[in-house]
C-alpha cells in the first residue's frame, strides 16, 4: 500500500487534507437535516477523473459515520473512515484520465472540526445552522476533496422542517413535503470544497435588483430594517465592481444575515453571510459589505492553486473596499493607502506576502500589505492600465486557479515592464517597501472605519 503521504494534498498549509491523486467534476447531494436535535442524514453521489495511476481515493469527512460506499463498475471496493479520512481501496487501478462515480451515504450530528485558526464548517446556531469552511471545514458536512484547487458543479438537495429557510447556491425548487420543505440548489459554475454553501434558519427573503444581477437577502424578519439600511447599496457596488473588475462571474448573488452573532462575515459561492451583530442600520460596516462582495471577482471565480497565496484572494477584496470608499463619495482609496501603510509600518516587520505561513495566513497585514502592492501598480501604472490589468485578472482566470507567478506575469504583460524588483521588494521581502511618489494629495484618510 502507498504511504498515507500520498493520500494527502502536497498543500503543507493544510496538511492531512485533500487528495492529488484525482480532480472532482460533479457532486450531487440529497440531505435530510433536522433542525431540532442537528440529526443530519445524507448521500453524496461524487464524479471524478483520476490524475495519475491509482488504486485507492481519499475524501475528506469529518465526524460523521460512512455505513455505504458504491463504486459504480467496482462491487468488490472496500472503504474505511481513518479519523478525518475516507479511504476507498479498488479492485483494479485507475489510470490517468479514468473517470469514477463514487456513491457514499453517511449519516450524525455534524459539528465543527478543529483547526490551527479555531473551529471550522458546521455551527449550530441558536434557531439554524450555518457552514463557515475556510479553509477546510467542508468535510464537517459532505465528503470531499477538501482543498481549493479542486473546483466541481454541485446539485444540492436538502429536507428540512417547514418552519425554515434554506440557502445553499442558485435555488431551483422550493416544495412542501409532508411535514418538512424540500429545497433544490445548484452551483453551475466551478466550485472550491469550502466556498460551498449551506445557510439554515428562521429567514424570511426578499429579491433585489443588483445592477442586472439578480440578488435576495435572507434575514430575520426583527432586523429588516436594519439588512434594507445596510444592504441599500449593495446595487451601487455591484456596478462599481463591474466596471473596476469586469463582468459579475455567477448566476446570482445572495446575502444571508443571521440572527446570531458571528466573529466575522465571510464569503460563499455567489453571496456571504453576516451575523446580527455586524450589522447596525448604519452603514458601519460598508467595507466589510464591499469586501465579500470583491471575493466573488477574487477567491471564489479566481481561486487558490495553494494556501501560501492567500494575498491574491484578500489582497484584491480589501483593496475594493478602497475602491468603494472613493466611488461612493468617500475617502480617496490614495488616502485610505497612505493611513493604511503608516499602520502597517508601524507593526512588526516580520511577515512574507508571497509566503506568510499557515498560522499568519489570515494576518490583516496579509490584507493590507497586498492592498497597498495593488496601489502601488496602481500608481505605477495609472489608472487605465491598472484597472486592465483587474479586468484581464478576473476575466482570464475566472472558474480556475491561479497562482502569485501568473499575477506577475499578467502584471508584466499588460505593462509591458519588467517589474522584478517591484514584486521581489512587495512579495518576498518582510521589510514594507515604499509607495510610488505620486501627484496625488498627501493625505490620509481621516477615518478608518471599524476593523474586525
Amino acid at each position: 500500500m502507498r504511504s498515507r503521504a500520498r493520500h494527502t494534498s502536497a498543500d503543507d498549509y493544510t496538511p492531512g487534507v485533500g487528495d492529488d491523486r484525482f480532480s472532482t467534476t460533479h457532486v450531487d447531494l440529497d440531505i435530510a437535516y433536522k433542525v431540532s436535535n442537528n440529526r443530519f442524514s445524507a448521500r453524496a453521489e461524487i464524479t471524478g477523473t483520476a490524475l495519475e495511476a491509482t488504486s485507492e481515493i481519499a475524501f475528506d469527512l469529518s465526524n460523521l459515520k460512512v455505513s455505504r460506499v458504491k463504486v459504480a463498475g467496482d462491487r468488490r471496493a472496500r472503504f474505511a473512515q481513518r479519523r478525518d479520512r475516507l479511504i476507498i481501496t479498488l479492485s483494479s487501478e485507475l489510470a490517468a484520465g479514468d473517470e469514477f462515480v463514487v456513491t457514499i451515504d453517511y449519516a450524525g450530528s455534524p459539528k465543527p472540526r478543529r483547526s490551527p485558526w479555531g473551529p471550522l464548517g458546521w455551527e449550530e446556531l441558536e434557531d439554524g445552522a450555518t457552514v463557515a469552511s475556510q479553509p477546510n471545514g467542508a468535510s464537517t458536512w459532505f465528503p470531499c476533496n477538501d482543498h481549493p484547487r479542486d473546483k466541481a458543479t454541485y446539485a444540492i438537495r436538502i429536507q428540512t422542517e417547514t418552519l425554515y429557510d434554506v440557502v445553499a447556491g442558485s435555488r431551483r425548487e422550493n416544495r412542501p413535503r409532508g411535514g418538512t420543505r424540500a429545497w433544490a440548489f445548484a452551483l453551475d459554475q466551478p466550485t472550491a470544497a469550502y466556498l460551498v454553501p449551506l445557510q439554515i434558519g428562521r429567514y424570511t427573503s426578499e429579491s433585489v435588483e443588483l445592477d442586472g444581477v439578480p440578488g435576495e437577502l435572507h434575514y430575520p424578519p426583527m432586523l429588516a430594517q436594519r439588512v434594507r439600511k445596510d444592504f441599500g447599496r449593495l446595487g451601487e457596488m455591484v456596478a462599481v465592481f463591474q466596471e473596476t473588475f469586469g463582468p459579475y462571474p455567477f448566476d446570482d448573488y445572495t446575502v444571508v444575515v443571521t440572527a446570531d452573532e458571528l466573529e466575522i462575515p465571510l464569503e460563499m459561492q455567489g453571496g456571504a453571510v453576516f451575523g446580527e451583530n455586524l450589522i447596525d442600520g448604519k452603514g458601519t460596516f460598508d467595507r466589510l459589505v464591499a469586501h465579500e462582495l470583491a471575493h466573488q471577482w477574487f477567491g471564489n471565480s479566481v481561486g487558490l492553486t495553494v494556501w501560501r497565496d492567500i494575498w491574491l484572494n484578500e489582497g484584491p477584496a480589501c483593496y475594493a473596499e478602497w475602491v468603494w470608499a472613493e466611488a461612493s463619495g468617500g475617502e480617496t482609496a490614495h488616502a485610505l493607502a497612505l493611513a493604511h501603510y503608516k499602520r502597517l509600518a508601524a507593526r512588526d516587520q516580520d511577515l512574507v506576502l508571497v509566503d506568510p505561513g499557515a498560522d499568519e495566513m489570515f494576518d490583516d497585514r496579509v490584507y493590507k500589505r497586498g492592498a497597498l502592492m495593488l496601489h502601488s501598480l496602481r500608481l505605477t501604472f495609472g489608472d487605465e492600465t491598472f484597472f486592465e490589468m483587474m479586468r484581464q485578472w478576473t476575466q482570464r482566470f475566472a472558474h480556475r486557479t491561479a497562482t502569485t507567478h501568473d499575477f506577475v506575469r499578467l502584471a508584466e504583460e499588460i505593462s509591458g515592464r519588467d517589474l522584478s524588483d517591484f514584486f521581489e521588494a512587495w512579495l518576498s521581502q518582510k521589510k514594507l517597501p515604499s509607495l510610488p511618489k505620486t501627484k496625488l494629495p498627501n493625505k490620509p484618510a481621516t477615518d478608518l472605519g471599524v476593523e474586525v
